[in-house]
């Protein structure tokens, strides 16, 4: 039974753990034995260390003998991977850069500190696109983590690593940040649950950020039981996080089950788009059949402005980029090219640590926000980015959630579209608009690709701080089905 403790879910080693059927030193070393076997073809893993997480693992077994239990400490004894944008106190934090390749982070993420709470085991360091800017995981300083599902293929980004390590069955659940559909689109790449919360809802507080009116933590996880499981760990008001709101935080476990008799959920005209590949369509219609089986009502709902979603998010993302991304100058932390002034070494120091991606985000950012071109571009991205939100409170004055695609295709061959960066930014088109509208956002597994084998994932969307009614559609779904019982084939 031990070899087979790293495919179980959060929810599965909780109940084993509090049974005392299995140890958190047993779970951890399992985790780690199947990192040792499969992360070299995967290579989701930039860092881990073992001998600190069987530490951990270890302090909360005797937590255990002691009494402690899964009922007051949901992750007592888990192992959790975190994506290397989250502050981790004494690890490593670099973003995926080669300007932050040795900086060790002085603090906990807030998001950190949840999770210490709740018993986890905090667990290695996730690969990623540099500094989130990505959607296939290639713009890593250090290498492109592989898709489980076929190492010749990306695992979606910024989220890569996160993503393949969950669905390799490296870690139970990983944490991610979602600015345009990092979580999203490598779970429904990946084929494992992926939710973006609402905009405000987890503290931003300790995540380096990319954009930060767009940017929020998630998690990736086997099921949606587990994300609700998570997603109660990680919520909550934090004083530190200026953007962080007060509101109460539900059970959202309880909100699972129910039925979605009496639902109706709202399918946009603009998300069937041309581009959409006919496999991914068909799964996404037959998922919409499913829904319609479990007793909802699926009406037609319009979105009228989302074909501006894609223009809009990047002139706001590069403009939030360029501006968060000047801390990073070569004097106050992080790597540092001597110049013969301070203006060469900036150049020389960000132009040696900044990769490509990174860079053209950046130009990109500051020519929107330099004199004479904010009002034209900014300015006007922000007002487009209003009717956005609106769009979305207009439908869900109709509609309960809205289902879409996630991503228009399956994951695509390494290198295919690093030469036609359109073409990447057009990868998440489904999922730009939820990030622009703050709304919350889960992906969810609803078919595979005949051949090759590759997942597609589900899109529902919610209304604002509608995470229960969201997890409740979605769990309803993932029920009806085995997709998520299918595994990749390392």
């Amino acid at each position: 039974m031990n070899r087979m403790l790293h495919t179980l879910t959060l929810a599965e080693c909780a109940q084993k753990l509090d049974a005392r059927e299995i140890s958190s030193r047993e779970l951890t070393q399992a985790c780690l034995d199947r990192i040792q076997k499969v992360d070299p073809v995967v290579k989701a893993f930039l860092r881990i260390d073992p001998a600190d997480a069987l530490a951990q693992a270890d302090a909360t077994d005797s937590l255990r003998a002691q009494g402690a239990t899964s009922a007051r400490q949901p992750l007592l004894g888990i192992p959790v991977g975190m994506k290397d944008v989250i502050a981790v106190k004494g690890h490593t934090l670099t973003c995926g850069s080669r300007i932050l390749g040795s900086f060790v982070s002085p603090y906990d993420a807030t998001v950190t500190e949840k999770l210490r709470s709740a018993g986890a085991v905090i667990f290695g360091r996730l690969n990623m696109d540099e500094f989130a800017m990505g959607s296939s995981t290639e713009n890593s300083a250090f290498f492109t983590t592989r898709n489980p599902w076929d190492p010749s293929r990306i695992p979606g980004g910024s989220s890569g690593g996160s993503a393949a390590a969950v669905a390799a069955d490296e870690a139970p659940a990983a944490l991610g940040s979602d600015t345009g559909g990092s979580i999203r689109q490598p779970a429904a790449l990946c084929g494992c649950v992926g939710l973006k919360p609402t905009y405000g809802l987890v503290s931003r507080f300790g995540l380096v950020a990319f954009a930060s009116s767009l940017d929020q933590i998630g998690p990736f996880t086997k099921d949606v039981r587990d994300s609700a499981r998570m997603l109660s760990v990680l919520s909550g008001h934090d004083r530190r996080d200026s953007t962080s709101l007060p509101r109460p935080v539900p059970d959202y476990e309880k909100a699972l089950g129910g039925g979605l008799k009496g639902m109706k959920l709202g399918l946009a005209r603009e998300f069937m788009v041309g581009g959409l590949d006919p496999e991914v369509k068909a799964a996404v219609d037959a998922a919409v059949r499913q829904l319609t089986a479990l007793g909802a009502e699926i009406v037609e709902v319009s979105l009228p402005h989302s074909e501006y979603a894609v223009a809009v998010y990047y002139i706001i993302a590069t403009a939030e980029a360029s501006a968060n991304l000047a801390r990073f100058d070569g004097i106050r932390y992080g790597a540092r090219v001597d110049g013969a002034d301070p203006i060469q070494l900036y150049e020389r120091t960000r132009g040696l640590g900044f990769g490509a991606e990174v860079k053209r985000r950046i130009i990109l950012g500051t020519y929107v926000l330099s004199s004479g071109y904010y009002d034209a571009y900014y300015l006007r991205a922000q007002k487009v980015r209003t009717l956005i939100r609106q769009d979305f409170l207009n439908a869900f004055e109709k509609v309960d959630a809205i289902v879409s695609p996630t991503t228009p295709t399956a994951a695509f061959k390494a290198g295919e579209k690093t030469s036609d960066p359109l073409q990447m930014y057009l990868s998440d088109v489904f999922t730009i608009s939820c990030n622009l509208a703050g709304i919350p956002g889960i992906s969810i597994p609803c078919g595979f690709t005949r051949s090759p084998h590759l997942p597609i994932g589900l899109q529902l969307l919610g209304k604002p701080f509608g995470e229960e009614t969201l997890l409740r559609v979605a769990h309803a779904y993932e029920q009806s089905t085995n997709w998520r019982r299918e595994r990749p084939p390392l």
